[in-house]
């Protein structure tokens, strides 16, 4: 699609500002839960509802949505996904019970599952090869600094505002999107889209919100609950339902084909793996610098921004690190430095040193945004222009799934370290030492409680194992980078610098093969 500079810098701004608005929301609300709980009450249940509501609603339909992007157009599901999003905000701050909070929770995951396949496939029909390349870094570094920006502004609002301001401040971001993206951004549809197998969907969502429910009351309760079992095999049986039914359908909601192609398949599980220890790692420091340091979320916020400065001159540095050693180099290159943030990561203690942390974040942010800045334009590049949508919604699923899977498994292993290590001091009520060997966050709410110098004695002793804990998974995480790094340069091997588009190669050689 050939339209004119300005516009093509205006479509960039409003598919970045829609990723910023995601980024934002899926970091935010962990600093919302305490305020929010002491207004609506919340069972323990319906908190974990109000926390994943909108995770389940966005990993369910990412795979849906993207298909119907392709076939109703992904501007015109942009805007109606934007709007929604607005409409969904208005509700969540303003809800007056925990039942009307996570309804409307899900109805932002909907929203956002609209939105994310919708700007990737969006940029994919406007710019081709090193154009794309230069402008899926950019975007990427800074959909990594909206990770950075939900507890900034999160802490922000939060300090001057009621609890609901921080969903309410969506709404003029939306006006504007909506406004700028009727006007600025081109339409781009599969141009013989078929027919949506609604079998196909219903199992897509049953399996994806059944895996990362999974995913999720493990990381909560650990195993042995009936409720996990039933939602792992439900998930398991309509993924391998749904994979089998792929290839039977003339119009498939996912082309399984696309996994055939080296450069596609490699990508997405190199995502996947990458996603895995980046995402929890955010979510233990948010615990670090709050529970351990004692920040404020504000403070917390702010110290974060130069890793979210890392991964914008890594997502400008990307395309230039292709052109110079090509996709596979560039990739093990960004694996590389996160298993050298993760390594520096693991030297903190209880007391901060602040430059140490300073360069860990900075190494760390540069080699996430070099990994997702390739990837996804790895992703989008070798896919045919009509069928970007279903593409981007793999790829998001994929960062997704990796996600949960990281926060589950490198959450649970740093929970085990914990109580591992942790040492309940003699005298402490054993009500009390339930709550304190559960979490760092318990061993803080029941010390404040306590006696003045039981409850320093009991602080120190939680944040001396939650420290010990966290050494532990960064250097498990270190390790797991670095191998992603080695199997990075042998699955992507072959893969060219400069992906021509799938419509203009010859059907005999196809982009990124198998060979």
């Amino acid at each position: 699609m050939t339209i004119g500079k300005g516009r093509k810098i205006g479509t960039v701004a409003v598919c970045v500002l829609a990723q910023l608005l995601i980024a934002i929301d899926l970091t935010v609300l962990h600093l919302v839960l305490p305020s929010l709980s002491e207004q609506l009450h919340p069972s323990t249940t319906e908190l974990l509802w109000i926390a994943d509501a909108y995770g389940f609603a966005l990993a369910g339909l990412l795979i849906t949505m993207g298909n119907i992007g392709d076939r109703v157009g992904r501007k015109k599901l942009l805007l109606i996904g934007a709007s929604l999003f607005g409409a969904a905000s208005v509700i969540t701050a303003y809800a007056p019970s925990s039942e009307l909070l996570i309804a409307a929770r899900a109805l932002l995951g909907v929203a956002a599952a609209t939105l994310m396949p919708s700007t990737l496939s969006i940029l994919r029909n406007v710019f081709t090869g090193k154009e794309r390349a230069a402008v899926i870094g950019v975007s990427s570094g800074l959909t990594i600094l909206g990770f950075g920006m939900g507890p900034l502004v999160g802490g922000f609002l939060l300090d001057h505002f009621w609890w609901g301001s921080v969903f309410l401040v969506n709404v003029p971001v939306v006006v504007v999107m909506v406004i700028a993206g009727a006007l600025i951004l081109p339409e781009s549809k599969n141009p013989s889209p078929g027919r949506i197998d609604v079998p196909s969907v219903l199992l897509s969502v049953a399996g994806m919100v059944g895996i990362v429910y999974t995913i999720k009351e493990i990381a909560y309760q650990g195993w042995g609950h009936w409720d996990i079992a039933v939602a792992a095999v439900l998930g398991l049986g309509c993924l391998l339902a749904f994979v089998l039914r792929q290839p039977r359908l003339a119009e498939p909601l996912m082309d399984l084909k696309l996994f055939a192609q080296r450069a596609f398949s490699a990508t997405v599980g190199t995502t996947i793996l990458a996603m895995f220890a980046q995402l929890a790692v955010s979510l233990m420091f948010a615990q670090y610098l709050q529970l351990v340091v004692g920040w404020s979320p504000l403070k917390s916020g702010l110290a974060g921004l130069p890793g979210m400065g890392g991964a914008i001159l890594g997502g400008v540095l990307a395309p230039l690190a292709i052109k110079a050693f090509g996709r596979a180099v560039t990739i093990a290159l960004g694996c590389a430095l996160s298993a050298v943030g993760f390594a520096l990561y693991s030297g903190i203690g209880v007391t901060i040193v602040y430059t140490d942390l300073l360069f860990a974040m900075i190494v760390f942010g540069v080699g996430l945004a070099l990994i997702l800045s390739v990837a996804t334009d790895t992703v989008l590049g070798v896919v045919p222009k009509d069928r970007a949508g279903a593409a981007s919604a793999i790829s998001e699923t994929a960062t997704e799934l990796g996600g949960a899977l990281g926060i589950a498994i490198l959450g649970s292993v740093l929970g085990a370290l914990y109580r591992r290590e942790l040492v309940v001091p003699d005298g402490v009520p054993p009500e009390a030492a339930g709550a304190i060997s559960d979490t760092l966050g318990g061993a803080v709410q029941v010390a404040a409680q306590l006696p003045p110098e039981q409850g320093a004695l009991v602080l120190t002793t939680a944040k001396l194992a939650f420290v010990d804990g966290l050494q532990v998974t960064m250097l498990c995480s270190a390790g797991l980078m670095a191998l992603l790094a080695v199997s990075a340069l042998f699955t992507l091997r072959g893969v060219p610098k400069e992906l021509e588009d799938p419509e203009e190669t010859s059907p005999a050689s196809p982009v990124g093969a198998a060979v």
